[in-house]
């Protein structure tokens, strides 16, 4: 039996491969990134297997899913914090009038940034809306609070698709549109988008055949029948079904990009790194502003400190990074500036339940944190 140490990156590579072969996702991509600089990262599986296979590979772009949250959404924010254009405590009220009811009146832009606003995790807007966009926000501020705003943190889609138009609202811009401007060209990104053109469909991972997901959980909820339900695989566009509704681009979801690039956008939350915000507002992604709460939240991130959080034990209690449905995640460790991208398609080729991850996420981060502290990579 060969005692030769099997170095640290081989060792992440044969874990990731071990959960394809078991099942959880038919592709990982894996990037980490130390001071700017790509140390080390993997591609493995196939981003397509059915209706035929191609192989991932680190050019592969992903549905980043939720990551759209704080790579997108929170950064636009951060912006306008930072140039002082918009306020943490101010009323939502006060830049969309839809919300000047009695019981949310005082909801803050901090509150939709922290998931306290009181809003529900997530409503079948396609159907509510009854298919008009220009309905959608109106749906949103006259649904029932499920919590008095600031007492607990509940994870809301709601809230960002409600920060996605206020930014559009306060711009004049569209979600796609301020993005393109602001961050991908600003960082001269060359895969990274709202609703890839059809003729990149190859070089995307594949997600879920329909929305069963989202289907059943209409049902559960008793909403109406709907009749639009997609039916097809859900290749080179977006997943989620509210995003999707919204025309591709919204502020919870919608958002493709590959690891490489994906930890470029990390950076900027970095203060050492950021070409975007200064040092003072990146201060803000790593401040628990939910002490106390069931979650510790900062500006858009979930930080490590959240009990059972994805980051694992290898990571500082004051790091931040946040997951995606068809299963992204991306880590930001501000102490070492290190920063961990995984990208899987966990709904592509496989019956419901999908795989819960997070196990993964956090033995990821413990073998790449070890591959960083002893040089093995």
């Amino acid at each position: 039996m060969s005692t030769i140490p099997i170095p640290a990156q081989e060792q992440i590579s044969a874990f990731l491969n071990s959960r394809i072969a078991a099942g959880d996702f038919p592709s990982a991509v894996y990037l980490v990134a130390e001071r700017a600089r790509p140390v080390f990262g993997d591609a493995l599986g196939h981003a397509v297997v059915d209706p035929y296979r191609i192989t991932a590979s680190l050019e592969t772009i992903y549905d980043l899913a939720s990551l759209t949250k704080p790579l997108v959404t929170g950064l636009l924010c951060a912006r306008r914090i930072d140039e002082g254009e918009l306020t943490l405590d101010s009323a939502v009220a006060h830049y969309l009038p839809e919300f000047e009811r009695t019981d949310r009146q005082m909801i803050t832009v901090r509150q939709l940034l922290t998931h306290t606003s009181g809003l529900p995790a997530w409503r079948p807007l396609y159907i509510l809306a009854e298919g008009e966009r220009d309905r959608v926000l109106g749906v949103i501020a006259a649904e029932d609070l499920d919590y008095q705003p600031g007492k607990r943190v509940v994870y809301s889609d709601l809230g960002f698709i409600t920060l996605g138009f206020l930014l559009e609202r306060y711009t004049g811009k569209q979600m796609a549109d301020l993005a393109r401007l602001e961050i991908f060209q600003a960082l001269r990104l060359k895969s990274t988008f709202f609703n890839p053109e059809v003729a990149m469909q190859t070089g995307i991972a594949a997600c879920e055949t329909g929305n069963a997901y989202e289907r059943a959980t209409s049902e559960e909820m008793g909403t109406p029948e709907y009749a639009n339900w997609r039916e097809n695989l859900i290749w080179g566009e977006v997943h989620d079904g509210n995003a999707h509704f919204l025309g591709g681009a919204a502020g919870h979801a919608g958002l493709f990009s590959t690891a490489i690039e994906t930890a470029r956008i990390a950076a900027q939350f970095l203060a050492t790194q950021s070409e975007i915000l200064s040092a003072r507002t990146c201060e803000l992604f790593r401040t628990n502003m939910t002490e106390g709460l069931e979650e510790a939240r900062s500006l858009a991130w979930q930080l490590a400190a959240t009990p059972e959080s994805a980051a694992g034990p290898a990571l500082p209690p004051d790091s931040y990074g946040h997951s995606g449905f068809t299963g992204t995640s991306c880590w930001i460790d501000p102490h070492r500036e290190r920063v961990f991208v995984l990208l899987t398609n966990r709904t592509h080729a496989r019956s419901l339940p999908f795989v819960n991850i997070n196990s993964v996420r956090r033995e990821f981060h413990s073998l790449a944190v070890a591959a960083l502290e002893t040089g093995t990579v």
